[in-house]
């Protein structure tokens, strides 16, 4: 077989187009005016985004730089799909196909097309004084201080393809082999299923976006167009937003119920892969097995339905897909690095879990593939440089507002100010609507020793110091509860790419911490503050376990290159 080429799977870029013009009167930063998104917005989303440009121009050099000519972005490649926000990202893509001969081929995430008709977006902006604006694309909510554009809407099927057609949804010169689901058409009006809610009432002709691609000679691309909208009961406006479960929590367990034809393209491509002796690849941008493995049990039991447990896919989907003959798929939507497998009769698949370029830990895939196995290797773009500009921006925001500057506003790269973002995500996001608002508040202002005391009464924490055979102890037991619980947070995210991100002594302290006082979810939380803790420390067992069994590079064998072979 001949050297297949290597292949860039970027997920989750959120590009927001930070020079656009969204007409409204943008904020001045050195003589330029940059539409620059709040801080108050920022800290409450688990992404950034103005920072999102640099972060895919980074990433986008750093392939250029591994002289990698094919891209696969793995959805959610827009903010929210907004119009000007998906020409811009265009017109990127096309410029360095353009100058560097590079192949992207593109998959739509939960943020990039919404259903058949589209959605209305409104964000917010800092204003020319640094004050923070509205910006809409729903006329009847323009008034003082909020402007409306339809720049800032979002298309659905098919349209809002279009902008993006040329990256792989539709066949190209130069593809060897190019095919749907349905079949060797790439005409949008080829591609229809239907969709109708339980009741009847409501039926639904949509558009999938499936498609196999041979970008080089004997490399499969499978490229799964996993969005669901499915129709809810009751009436509602034809087309309409609100008449559509939306996507975002769908994945593949509705897909399994809803788009059924894509199971069996998959089987039939699979089978073909294996007879024609060629290496197929799946990618989707919905995890089809748990990208965290089990390591989340606890948040179920702490915080009930979260967004991770709505997104987790269940067992029927690796089931499914291991009888269909799928081996190996990489997965973008939950901002998370994970390597997952699961075996049936004889067979495995594994689900690579792509980071996110906009959330920690920022990175991406390189996969070279062979007849005998797959390497993939993780590139992290943690060093690069943040634009000063929006720093700038953030500061005259919270000066305005006569609040404290956020740690994440002197970062001293990219990374940093990340991690200082999940930090203020704790505060302003995972404190409101998740935690228990008896537990924020008894835990709020104690340090680690404090928390020790309570739990097992003073001098505590020396004993759990000791037991990590820890000199710098006065240091640990001083640290600040909101700064162990952004750890949390960071290792559930990062697994192996938090390691060298958070302190080796916290690691140590917390893998204590997790045998002096931890607790099994499975046992149970008793409604206590200190119950809730002992479980919440539990889980850094697991999430440890899964970081410390990580590498920056795997490989995989190529399972379908061996049962072809036997």
């Amino acid at each position: 077989m001949a050297d297949l080429p290597r292949i860039a799977v970027i997920a989750d870029a959120h590009f927001h187009d930070l020079e656009g013009s969204f007409e409204f009167p943008a904020i001045e930063v050195d003589g330029e005016r940059i539409a620059i998104r709040s801080w108050a917005d920022t800290r409450e989303s688990t992404r950034v985004f103005n920072e999102s440009a640099k972060a895919l121009d980074e990433a986008l050099a750093e392939v250029l730089r591994r002289d990698i000519r094919h891209v696969v972005l793995l959805g959610d490649y827009t903010d929210d799909g907004q119009r000007q926000t998906t020409e811009r990202l265009r017109a990127i893509l096309e410029r360095h196909e353009r100058e560097h001969d590079t192949r992207f081929y593109a998959l739509p995430g939960n943020h990039d097309i919404f259903g058949p008709k589209g959605r209305h977006h409104t964000k917010q902006f800092l204003g020319a004084n640094a004050a923070r604006v509205i910006v809409t694309s729903d006329g009847e909510k323009a008034g003082p201080g909020t402007y409306a554009t339809p720049l800032m809407y979002s298309e659905g099927y098919p349209k809002g393809l279009a902008p993006m057609a040329a990256f792989g949804y539709f066949r190209r010169p130069g593809d060897i082999h190019w095919e749907t689901p349905f079949g060797t058409s790439d005409k949008a009006e080829d591609r229809l299923y239907q969709v109708s809610s339980s009741d009847g009432r409501n039926s639904y002709t949509l558009m999938d976006a499936s498609y196999l691609v041979e970008p080089a000679p004997g490399l499969w691309l499978m490229m799964i167009d996993a969005n669901v909208f499915e129709p809810r009961d009751g009436t509602f406006e034809e087309g309409g937003e609100a008449a559509f479960v939306d996507s975002t929590g769908a994945g593949w367990n509705a897909l399994l119920r809803l788009k059924a034809f894509i199971i069996e393209w998959i089987a039939d491509v699979s089978a073909r892969a294996r007879r024609l002796g060629k290496t197929l690849l799946a990618f989707s941008h919905y995890p089809v097995l748990d990208p965290f493995d089990g390591a989340t049990g606890a948040e179920g039991v702490l915080f009930g339905e979260t967004n991770i447990a709505r997104r987790t896919p269940r067992e029927a989907v690796a089931e499914v897909l291991i009888d269909g003959g799928m081996t190996v798929h990489f997965s973008g939507h939950l901002h998370v690095e994970g390597v997952t497998r699961r075996e049936r009769g004889g067979r495995q698949l594994t689900n690579i879990a792509v980071p996110s370029l906009v959330a920690f830990p920022p990175a991406f895939k390189v996969v070279e593939s062979s007849a005998s196995d797959f390497l993939v290797e993780t590139i992290e773009l943690y060093s690069t440089a943040v634009d000063p500009r929006i720093l700038h921006g953030y500061r005259r925001e919270m000066a305005q507002l006569e609040e404290n500057l956020d740690p994440a506003f002197d970062p001293s790269d990219y990374g940093a100010l990340l991690k200082a973002h999940k930090r203020a995500l704790v505060q302003h996001r995972y404190f409101t609507k998740e935690w228990p608002k008896e537990v924020v508040d008894e835990i709020s202002g104690l340090t680690v020793e404090g928390v020790c005391e309570r739990l097992g009464g003073p001098g505590t924490i020396t004993d759990v110091v000791a037991a990590c055979a820890l000199e710098d102890a006065g240091q640990l037991a001083r640290l600040d509860m909101l700064e162990l619980i952004a750890d949390w947070y960071c290792l559930r995210q990062a697994a192996v790419l938090a390691l060298d991100k958070i302190p080796a002594p916290r690691l140590w302290l917390y893998r204590a911490l997790a045998e002096r006082f931890g607790r099994p979810p499975e046992s149970g939380w008793d409604g206590s503050t200190d119950g809730f803790l002992s479980i919440f420390f539990g889980a850094f067992d697991a999430f440890l376990d899964r970081a410390e069994a990580g590498g920056l590079r795997i490989r995989i064998e190529n399972a379908s290159a061996k049962e072809e072979a036997a």
